[in-house]
């Protein structure tokens, strides 16, 4: 065994026991009409939890020996571990939590295989038929939990935040659990660990002890930010736009710590929604939040979407800045509407079956060179339209900076090339280039090259 490296084999703990013939051949096939280069890809970065690793292309070519394998018993399936980092285990025994993880990739991609992408049933050219896909890939999971009241709060914020940012994260998530509540993230380091291992210390000391830590990714997304062991329910959806999705359909209110571009496309990703016609009175707590020193930080988003999207949008939030209690009561409060709307209209507490998305924002986005030209970034259009635009132009600088695929066609092409109106370029220009100033795009001690080209 080399240092820092560790072959084991392993079996299921309850999450997935048993699979068919068919579906072992599936995940073992490397071919294109295989998934084992996805399987590989996200077990990987399961096992590389705690690293300070943000890059997927970096991630696979240091791990190239890395292989798992499936193994069938009669007593059910084990998994043939080899060239796993070292960093999985603890006296040369896996961590729990990450052992739990890696059966659910399994679970996730095996069920979105078999009974969505290849399943006639999921018309997934259709609103309707993603929000199902969306509906069934969490019910499978077991994220769905009737009879519950309305008490999940979504965290976004970035993978890549300082000190003072991530201890604040940290408070906001101990005001939240000391109220019951439960923690909701894109389950990554930074702004999407910190109110999980808040909300773990206030939920025991209420002596909460079924509190809920759902993290929600995607296999393009996962090796930049690898699942954080803190995480008790972890779902891996097929790509960002159902990941995007299954956020606001499960969440019951939304906070924003300081990140960089990927937290500017949740933004716009929410407000979008949000300005819908049809969402106008749909109640959806929407909080930014962040320490003292991430004043300017939130000032410079509210301007840029001031510039963009208009007024309107701004109403659409509230930013509380150095207040983590002012937070947690602003969220419960604004929980307690969400149940009381729904519970007026019967609709669900545990997915947001009411809530319109458009199929801009369904439809997933293949940040190609071509593509990124191509986006319509200008004001004449509808304004949730214009944030669907805008949302595809950060989800393809996320892609150039941390994704495998993204990072190797910027390697082969050269920068995507984003152009639009002066009035939506400047302020975008102006945004991105504070995220490159604030160490916002990649992890602290790596210096960053930009994968974009504003063009005014």
């Amino acid at each position: 065994m080399e240092q820092g490296f560790v072959d084991t084999l392993i079996s299921p703990e309850g999450k997935l026991e048993v699979l068919s013939k068919a579906e072992v051949v599936k995940l073992l096939d490397s071919g294109k009409g295989g998934l084992y280069k996805t399987f590989r890809q996200c077990a990987l970065a399961v096992l590389n939890c705690g690293s300070t690793i943000d890059d997927g292309k970096e991630l696979l070519d240091r791990y190239q020996s890395f292989d798992i394998n499936i193994l069938q018993r009669e007593r059910g399936i084990k998994l043939e571990i080899k060239g796993a980092p070292a960093i999985a285990f603890v006296d040369g025994k896996m961590i729990k939590g990450i052992h739990e993880h890696l059966f659910a990739v399994l679970r996730d991609i095996v069920f979105v295989s078999n009974e969505v992408t290849d399943n006639p049933k999921f018309d997934l050219a259709s609103t309707e038929g993603i929000t199902d896909a969306v509906f069934h890939i969490l019910r499978n999971a077991n994220v769905l939990r009737p009879q519950t009241n309305p008490n999940l709060v979504v965290c976004w914020g970035g993978h890549s935040i300082n000190r003072a940012e991530y201890n604040y994260s940290k408070e906001v998530g101990y005001q939240l659990g000391l109220r019951a509540l439960d923690i909701c993230t894109g389950c990554g380091p930074g702004a999407m660990k910190g109110p999980m291992k808040g909300a773990t210390i206030g939920h025991a000391k209420q002596r909460f002890t079924n509190g809920r830590y759902l993290g929600i990714t995607e296999p393009g997304i996962i090796a930049a930010e690898s699942p954080n062991p803190i995480v008790n329910d972890l779902v891996i959806m097929p790509d960002i736009e159902k990941r995007l999705e299954a956020f606001v359909r499960t969440g019951h209110g939304i906070i924003v710590f300081p990140g960089g571009a990927g937290t500017a496309e949740e933004i716009l990703y929410i407000l979008g929604i949000l300005l819908h016609p049809d969402n106008a009175e749909i109640p959806f707590p929407l909080i930014f939040t962040g320490p003292a020193s991430s004043r300017d930080y939130f000032a410079q988003i509210n301007e840029f979407i001031g510039l963009t999207l208009g007024e309107a949008a701004q109403q659409r939030y509230k930013i509380i800045v150095d207040d983590p209690e002012s937070v947690a009561r602003e969220m419960q409060e604004g929980i307690k509407q969400v149940r009381e709307y729904r519970k007026a209209r019967s609709d669900a507490y545990y997915f947001n079956w009411a809530l319109h998305i458009d199929e801009e924002f369904q439809r997933p986005f293949a940040p190609t060179h071509e593509n990124m030209r191509n986006l319509k970034l200008h004001k004449n259009q509808p304004v949730h339209a214009l944030a669907a635009h805008l949302r595809r132009a950060f989800s393809g600088v996320v892609a150039g900076n941390v994704k495998a695929d993204g990072i190797r066609a910027i390697e082969a092409h050269g920068n995507f090339e984003i152009h639009g109106d002066a009035t939506i370029m400047e302020p975008m220009d102006r945004l991105l280039a504070s995220f490159v100033a604030q160490s916002r795009m990649k992890l602290p001690g790596k210096a960053y090259v930009p994968c974009y080209r504003v063009v005014i």
